[in-house]
């Protein structure tokens, strides 16, 4: 998710999360959810924009567009970092922190999903 590396970059972390999504008919819907604790790790923006997907009902609709954004901004110095016993997630932190270094020096489009990737 772009958005939390771009929180990440300018160094801030949201403390709710805003989704909009876009329909074929020109409707669109909105909702906005607050996290547990601020973040700016993609796993909790993304599993948060899933949530707020899901309370959305869709079933039939043709969605034309999906917006995430952060809201209630903070200073990612501000916020606690807790200690955590779940090995899983500190292992995605630092790949998450490791990404964002070789994107930073080598370009945004370098690292992405294999599947997207055309044999050469």
């Amino acid at each position: 998710m772009q958005l939390g590396r771009g929180l990440r970059r300018r160094g801030q972390a949201a403390r709710a999360l805003t989704l909009t999504l876009r329909f074929a008919g020109g409707t669109s819907w909105e909702k906005t959810r607050r996290l547990t604790e601020p973040s700016a790790h993609d796993d909790d923006l993304r599993l948060l924009a899933y949530q707020l997907m899901g309370t959305a009902g869709l079933q039939r609709g043709r969605l034309t567009g999906i917006a995430p954004k952060g809201d209630d901004l903070v200073d990612a110095d501000q916020v606690a970092q807790q200690i955590s016993l779940d090995t899983a997630r500190e292992a995605r932190l630092a790949a998450e922190a490791a990404m964002d270094r070789i994107r930073d020096k080598y370009g945004p489009g370098i690292i992405g999903p294999a599947a997207t990737r055309r044999a050469s």
